[in-house]
């Protein structure tokens, strides 16, 4: 069983920045693949980034390309999502999850994190 833990989110003002990181305990981070999902009030759950266990290949969803980077620090055992220019839009739950499989599917994902309220606003 893998636990994941995310830390990073917090309040920040229209075009500022934020770097979460997800640690996983009870396992390695680098037997999977990781997505990073987000959850804004009263939305579904949406995809937002994904990267391969090698870190090579990335995938980001339309509204976040060229201000979020997905990346990960195997040696480390943990991952990242760099969000720069942030905007209202981007006020969510952010959630890691890794699966076996290189997907967006958020069904198809093994474990998943609690989650960390990134929050945008002046």
């Amino acid at each position: 069983q893998v636990h994941l833990e995310e830390s990073g989110g917090g309040l920040v003002q229209p075009g500022g920045s934020l770097r979460l990181s997800c640690v996983p305990s009870g396992g390695s981070l680098r037997d999977y693949h990781m997505c990073w999902f987000r959850q804004a009030p009263g939305k579904e759950r949406e995809f937002v980034a994904r990267v391969d266990w090698s870190g090579e290949y990335t995938l980001y969803t339309d509204s976040v390309k060229g201000r979020f980077t997905i990346s990960r620090e195997n040696a480390k055992n943990a991952g990242y999502l760099q969000m720069n220019n942030l905007e209202n839009e981007d006020t969510a739950v952010y959630y890691c999850a890794v699966s076996l499989r290189l997907t967006s599917n958020a069904n198809a994902m093994r474990y998943w994190g609690k989650g960390t309220l990134v929050t945008v606003s002046a």
